[in-house]
């Protein structure tokens, strides 16, 4: 593809030729695939696909990784339709684009297709997908200007582009009844098939729940992270943000893991059947067998787990929102609150209480 720049930068071919060894070899995973994904379009020649996986390769989390990944494939899909080359925007252009979002559909996969066949034929963008994906895009430019020469320095075009207002207090997320996850487990340890996961299906979300942890955070945890801490059993983990922190095992959740690992004693604590470390991809899949064997909502996911948890702490006599935020790795109270599942339901409503003590003291008159 040969489309005009007009940013001049520094050659990443010209800089990875001076240097003793390849530094993309260091590159993670979405780095890697998103460099094979625009060198198709682009070719070796165009500095894009080296300057925009070094971009993703910067951010520290896999969540943001990916993440970002996505939300620039969807802009360089806009960037070729508007034959444009994605480092020449202008803000009219990105200012476009973010009324592209608004009606665009999203991709889903072809029912009845081959493997990851997918169409754009779903619904548009969510605004937290249309937020993520601008604020990614404007990312990817602050990164620009940090490699670019100079005197070539320009403004980020995403800059003023104003993005989707989000609720901090609102979350997506389906919410389960204790009844419902405890459902949810007994269908993962008893009737989940084949039978070889039902073990490591039981462990992984038992852990999740009653550890409150975030999924990535879990399956990059290895069997040498479990320990003692205290008189306390427990797993070390790095948690959002990039902390490692010893994580309290309740006693029922550190056995099941130990009968799930059969005497295992190094590796990644969660793997596939052939022995490599469990993916995320894998792992959501198998939640979502799981949870229709189990009857329960199409849309329950592993990231939910974490929700429920939250929900289930909070509904305990004398819970303190405190000591759940601390249980949760949340920096900020209105995140732990933005988890709890009860929010917004009309039998906690104060008004009946109001109410009743009105009554009441009308009466005594």
């Amino acid at each position: 593809m040969s489309l005009s720049t007009e940013v001049e930068v520094r050659s990443p071919r010209a800089t990875l030729a001076q240097l003793a060894a390849d530094p993309r070899e260091k590159w993670p995973l979405h780095a890697r695939r998103l460099y094979e994904w625009l060198t198709e379009h682009y070719g070796l020649d165009d500095p894009l696909p080296t300057l925009a996986a070094g971009w993703i390769a910067h951010q520290r989390s896999e969540n943001t990784q990916r993440a970002y990944a996505r939300g620039f494939r969807t802009f360089d899909e806009f960037a070729r339709e508007m034959g444009v080359h994605p480092m020449g925007f202008t803000f009219m252009l990105a200012d476009t684009f973010r009324l592209h979002l608004e009606t665009a559909p999203t991709w889903v996969r072809v029912k009845g297709g081959k493997r990851w066949q997918m169409q754009r034929t779903g619904p548009p963008y969510s605004d937290a997908s249309r937020a993520n994906t601008l604020s990614a895009t404007s990312s990817f430019f602050d990164y620009l200007d940090m490699v670019s020469d100079d005197q070539t320095h320009r403004k980020n075009p995403f800059f003023a582009v104003p993005r989707p207002v989000l609720d901090r207090d609102y979350s997506p997320t389906v919410g389960l009844t204790q009844a419902q996850v405890a459902k949810l487990l007994r269908t993962a340890r008893d009737e989940h098939h084949p039978a070889v996961y039902r073990m490591r299906t039981y462990a992984l979300l038992l852990t999740l729940y009653t550890v409150c942890l975030r999924t990535d955070s879990l399956l990059a945890a290895n069997v040498e992270d479990l320990g003692y801490d205290q008189g306390h059993h427990v797993l070390r983990v790095k948690v959002k943000g990039g902390s490692t922190i010893n994580k309290a095992v309740p006693p029922h959740t550190w056995d099941t893991l130990h009968t799930y690992l059969g005497g295992r004693k190094t590796g990644p604590l969660f793997v596939a059947v052939a022995g490599s470390r469990l993916t995320e991809q894998s792992a959501w899949r198998t939640i979502k067998a799981v949870a229709r064997r189990a009857g329960l909502s199409s849309e329950v996911h592993l990231h939910a787990v974490k929700h429920w948890a939250v929900t289930h702490a909070l509904q305990k006599p004398g819970a303190k929102l405190e000591r759940v935020q601390d249980w949760a790795d949340h920096n900020d109270p209105r995140t732990t609150r933005r988890y709890d599942r009860r929010r917004g339901l009309l039998d906690d409503s104060p008004a009946y209480g109001v109410s009743q003590d009105m009554v009441a003291s009308l009466i005594d008159e």
